[in-house]
């Protein structure tokens, strides 16, 4: 029995200002950062930052978000020594200092990443996974810096490499460093969290491997005034408490009803063509993850009566048709940063459990774009070296899963040439990790590492097909693409 006056009845207390949560940060220090492109984005800690002038700072983060937010603050200020992240996207600030040599970039798919902070924070050294075998990630070779010339003057290593029953795994260490930023709805004194919608992403894992880690949140409450059942996030893991309110940014604001604006597609146009015909891919019941771009758009196309759940991998297993006007909310987002509802029946998560799901193959299905895919399955889709500096994001994850996947791009790249290849020229993905292809001429097959027609456009022949294919391929019982109705 507890003695009424026993000393912790009343919780703790670790409220404190922003400028006097960073005061012990030094040079040098490693830093993971939760968020998602501007969600759980903690800004006012990162300006502190700026204010304190901590210099040749490391950071574990999905992104650096957009320009003039978050850890793009710091990029501009030249405060970072270097970034481990997944994605680089459209920041500018980010991408010009890295091809002018003025931070270091280490590209790590996006559920690698999330699960090395959480495997961290449960004193676990080191994991094994089949994500990113066989491309530069494991094999070595990604340019980590350049000279001020625009010369690659730091090059990525090789990583060590295990063969577990039929497949091979790479060793990927965890981090543990000094210091996590995260964003929070709301927390008690005591520093117990409340996330809201898909704000939790890379916070709850990153809190959970910092060694001092600071809470930026919208409201403090009273201990007690969250009930247990409520916390998303142990008070265990936080050290410092901060308060401050501000409008997030919003950098897709997608939205459905009066407040839309007219849609202009036309469905019989190459890209809608190719989105209704992989929207027959979808069948009843199915858990689904789809890439951004055109994987996204055949979501519009589900078959009458075919009812699958959609997840993005930022969080939510659910989600639902972009939101009406009045319904925005910037912490409700898609993994392409644009605002979308939920569905009855969804849930939220972060980003660990979200990639727990993808490499624990339960999904059903992966749609994902391509820049190119081999004829054995190969697939190349995150970057060009020295012209698109975009990043893995969670392809390799969702690639290495063992789920079923389809590629969906058009036949041939701005230039006219294929994108269906014999052997992949730019970065891979994954290795023969291609079941179909979808295209606005063609839908291709990879059976048994090798390419099968099995349909073809109207209008065209399989010499036609041959002619803009720039990899052998098997032609038997070919028959017309069929495609999703048109909705009303």
């Amino acid at each position: 029995m507890f003695r009424r006056n026993f000393c912790r009845l009343s919780g703790l207390n670790k409220v404190c200002s922003l400028d006097e949560s960073v005061a012990g940060m030094t040079d040098g220090i490693h830093v993971a950062v939760g968020g998602f492109g501007c969600p759980g984005v903690p800004d006012a800690v990162v300006q502190a930052m700026v204010r304190k002038g901590v210099k040749d700072v490391t950071f574990y983060t999905d992104s650096a978000g957009i320009d003039g937010f978050g850890l793009a603050r710091l990029l501009e200020t030249k405060q970072v020594r270097r970034m481990c992240c997944s994605y680089v996207g459209m920041n500018k600030v980010f991408t010009k200092r890295y091809l002018e040599g003025d931070v270091e970039l280490e590209f790590v798919p996006q559920g690698t990443l999330a699960e090395r902070m959480r495997a961290g924070g449960a004193g676990i050294p080191a994991f094994y996974t089949a994500t990113a075998y066989g491309t530069q990630r494991q094999t070595g070779g990604q340019i980590v810096r350049y000279d001020k010339e625009g010369n690659p003057c730091v090059i990525s290593e090789p990583k060590e490499t295990r063969k577990f029953g039929e497949r091979w795994y790479v060793l990927e260490p965890t981090v543990r460093p000094e210091y996590a930023l995260v964003k929070a709805l709301k927390a008690d004194k005591s520093g117990n969290l409340v996330f809201r919608g898909t704000a939790r992403n890379f916070n709850i894992p990153a809190a959970q491997c910092g060694k001092t880690v600071i809470a930026e949140v919208e409201t403090i409450v009273e201990n007690g005034e969250i009930h247990p059942d409520e916390v998303h996030l142990p008070g265990v893991y936080v050290n410092h408490v901060v308060q401050a309110s501000y409008k997030v940014p919003i950098e897709k604001r997608t939205v459905s009803g009066s407040g839309a604006k007219k849609s202009n597609v036309d469905p019989n146009d190459d890209r809608q063509r190719i989105a209704r015909r992989a929207a027959l891919e979808f069948a009843d019941g199915m858990y689904v993850n789809l890439g951004i771009g055109i994987p996204t758009e055949a979501a519009n196309y589900i078959p009458a009566g075919v009812s699958v759940t959609l997840q993005s991998e930022n969080g939510l297993l659910g989600m639902g048709p972009f939101p009406t006007e009045e319904n925005v909310n910037a912490d409700w987002i898609n993994a392409g940063k644009q605002t979308i509802s939920f569905l009855p029946g969804a849930a939220c998560f972060d980003s660990a459990t979200s990639f727990a799901m993808i490499r624990g193959a339960h999904m059903d299905l992966t749609m994902l774009g391509a820049l190119e895919v081999a004829a054995n399955g190969d697939l190349a889709n995150w970057g060009i070296p020295g012209k698109l500096i975009k990043g893995p994001g969670g392809a390799m994850d969702l690639v290495a899963s063992g789920t079923r996947v389809v590629v969906t791009m058009s036949h041939c790249n701005k230039n006219g040439e294929p994108k269906i290849v014999d052997k992949c020229s730019l970065p891979v993905t994954g290795l023969n990790c291609t079941s179909r292809i979808v295209t606005e001429k063609a839908v291709f097959d990879v059976i048994d590492k090798q390419l099968v027609l099995k349909e073809v456009a109207e209008g065209l022949t399989v010499d036609d097909i041959k002619k803009c294919t720039g990899a052998h391929f098997h032609a038997d019982n070919v028959k017309p693409m069929t495609y999703a109705p048109i909705r009303a």
